[in-house]
């Protein structure tokens, strides 16, 4: 079984990863999404963002949730999962995602890294954007599913 391994903190979960998770699942047998518990300061915590990523893949068995508090290639490891998922949206992500896909090969030489881009039409989308757009109570509805779209909400009004 071909497993990959697709992490992120996903604060929240958007149509852009959502993508890129539908593209690896054509390449990948198994997709496991790993839900970091940091260090970023996310929004909503490890435990609230596993439960929307799990509500948002719950028709598809081809997807796992986990999360994990370790450096990636040790979840890797761990997992038996020898394939990094990383997405890429613009020539901007690239030094970024140069220098990490760089620094895992020195952690752990047997783990490989594939690059998905998400389709053109989800490209600008980014959690931080999301994030800034709901707290000044706009509609986010066509850059996250309604699931997240309704946790934002409820999120952000007790704040």
């Amino acid at each position: 079984m071909k497993k990959a391994l697709y992490a992120g903190t996903f604060d929240p979960i958007t149509f852009g990863h959502i993508d890129v998770i539908s593209r690896a699942t054509k390449i990948f047998d198994q997709v496991i999404i790993g839900v970091s518990a940091g260090p970023k300061k996310t929004l909503f915590s490890q435990k609230e963002r596993i439960i929307l990523v799990k509500k948002v893949f719950s028709n598809n068995g081809k997807i796992a949730v986990m999360g994990f508090k370790c450096l990636l290639v040790d979840f890797a490891q761990a997992i038996n999962v020898r394939t990094i998922i990383r997405g890429m949206r613009a020539v901007s992500d690239f030094d970024y995602e140069l220098q990490l896909t760089l620094m895992n090969r020195k952690l752990n030489s047997k783990i490989e890294t594939v690059f998905l881009m998400p389709s053109e039409r989800y490209i600008f989308i980014s959690s931080s954007l999301v994030k800034e757009i709901a707290s000044m109570d706009g509609d986010v509805s066509r850059l996250v599913p309604r699931v997240v779209a309704e946790a934002l909400k409820k999120k952000l009004k007790r704040k």
